[in-house]
């Protein structure tokens, strides 16, 4: 039965976002594993030397990542939004339970964070980079023994980070990618070795305004960038044939659209190169990385994973940057290496989402998730065994006061079908059959063929929100403006 979504203040009373204790059962004969976490930001699935994407991006060392360990093919987040997104990773919760929905939300006080209970079991834990759920960076990290990071989204050059608690001010001539990883490997040099240890290397890269090392800058520059098929859709007469909502038209010609993008001068194609050429420093760090494990032989027992936080539009139904439900924008690179439990070299097609991440390294650390977080360990899936995995994937994103551009969105993947709800706005849902269709060029939602499979994913959806707590819209607190209405603090 479909019922109406109301919008109203959100209660933090549910079972997922209560207190509880941090001691773990354990998972008998599993040894506790080292782990390395590292998070980029707006780095989409494709853009990585070995896809063939971008015929001229040089990705060498997220390429041997991929031949050591696995690839997996279809990793989603639940919601494509930098802070959504990582308090997800953070909680293994959805965005309507923990309620950060948006970039400006603070962080309420009673969520617990996986790396605590790392900490309970022994851990010694470090976290480098971009927190980025609310804007202030005056408070420990929860779950972390040493902790630095910056306020909001950082910035690329002359930077201020916040070492546990003291200010570092440097120059203009640090760069954040290599001090990141700098600060990140000296900590591993004098860890405790007697002690487990997890890292979260956490990058401000590749997030807009780009700005790569200087180093990289120029190295693709006239390069050409092969543009997606639907970049000129909504110009075409086609457009009513194909069935897109009009939101999505009209987006085109906003700051989210190829026609301003962020209201720069810049083409789609500059945009591309200045992106890739911000990836590189990424890639490098990863690459120190997997040098030092593999000096201080850890490199064959540390499970490492690589993931970004969201996906990012380069002109794919005339849009750029994230937030919607479009594969590009929902779908992030993921690679995992560990040659102890699975030899390399893989492609994993089946679906996962930053919501496992949390299970899968409690795994790795031999103990079982707690029984509120709804992802799974994807430690079977990397072992060969994809028994009673999921067979689809849920999606939310709310309604942002500075970017109304975009509406309420949810939607449920499978393997063949995707059905997208636009809440809140006069205009058509979608349905597009991904195996025929997967640049999701034809809207199926008006076909009658396809009524029978709108009804069924779409009583999916509204029974995924009803067991999940999500039939409320979060709200949170608003910042009053000076001209007497009340908005958010501009933030991407």
């Amino acid at each position: 039965m479909l019922l109406a979504i109301t919008t109203c203040s959100f209660v933090y009373t549910h079972a997922q976002t209560a207190k509880r204790s941090l001691a773990l059962e354990k998972i008998k004969g599993e040894k506790p594993r080292n782990v390395i976490f590292i998070l980029t930001d707006d780095h989409r699935f494709d853009f990585m030397g070995f896809t063939g994407r971008v015929p001229w991006l040089k990705t060498p060392n997220l390429d041997k990542l991929y031949h050591e360990g696995a690839w997996f093919k279809n990793a989603f987040v639940t919601t494509s939004l930098c802070s959504p997104s990582r308090a997800s990773i953070l909680t293994g919760a959805y965005s309507h339970v923990h309620t950060i929905v948006d970039n400006n939300a603070p962080e309420p006080p009673n969520l617990t964070y996986f790396p605590q209970y790392l900490q309970k079991a022994g851990y010694q834990t470090a976290f480098f980079g971009k927190w980025h759920m609310g804007n202030d960076d005056d408070f420990p990290r929860p779950g972390f023994n040493h902790w630095e990071s910056f306020k909001g989204q950082g910035v690329y050059y002359n930077l201020t980070l916040n070492i546990d608690g003291k200010r570092v001010t440097y120059g203009d001539s640090t760069y954040i990618t290599d001090l990141l990883t700098e600060h990140a490997l000296g900590w591993l040099k004098n860890r405790n070795k007697s002690k487990p240890f997890f890292l979260y290397l956490s990058h401000k890269a590749v997030h807009a305004p780009m700005q790569p090392a200087k180093r990289h800058l120029g190295l693709y520059k006239n390069l050409k960038y092969p543009l997606p098929s639907t970049y000129y859709q909504t110009q075409t007469d086609e457009y009513k044939k194909l069935g897109w909502p009009e939101w999505v038209k009209q987006q085109r010609y906003s700051w989210h659209g190829v026609d301003y993008i962020y209201h720069t001068h810049q083409n789609v194609e500059e945009l591309v190169q200045s992106y890739c050429e911000t990836l590189l420093g990424v890639d490098e760090s990863i690459g120190q990385v997997m040098d030092y494990l593999k000096k201080e032989g850890l490199d064959k027992n540390t499970l490492v994973i690589y993931m970004g936080d969201n996906g990012f539009s380069f002109g794919e139904h005339g849009l750029i940057d994230k937030r919607h439900f479009y594969e590009e924008s929902v779908k992030v690179p993921f690679l995992v290496r560990c040659p102890d439990l699975f030899s390399g070299g893989k492609t994993i097609n089946k679906m996962v989402q930053n919501i496992d991440i949390a299970p899968t390294i409690l795994q790795a650390a031999g103990l079982k998730q707690p029984t509120n977080m709804p992802g799974k360990s994807f430690i079977q899936l990397l072992k060969g065994d994809s028994t009673q995995w999921r067979d689809k994937i849920f999606y939310e994103y709310y309604w942002e006061y500075d970017f109304p551009m975009t509406p309420v969105i949810y939607g449920v993947r499978t393997d063949k079908f995707k059905y997208i709800r636009n809440q809140g706005v006069w205009d058509t849902n979608e349905l597009y059959d991904l195996e025929k269709d997967p640049a999701e060029r034809v809207n199926l939602i008006a076909k009658p063929e396809y009524a029978d499979t709108v009804k069924k994913m779409a009583n999916e959806l509204y029974d995924w929100l009803e067991q999940t707590g999500g039939m409320q819209i979060p709200l949170k607190r608003t910042v009053k403006h000076p001209f007497g209405d009340y908005r958010h603090p501009e933030n991407d």
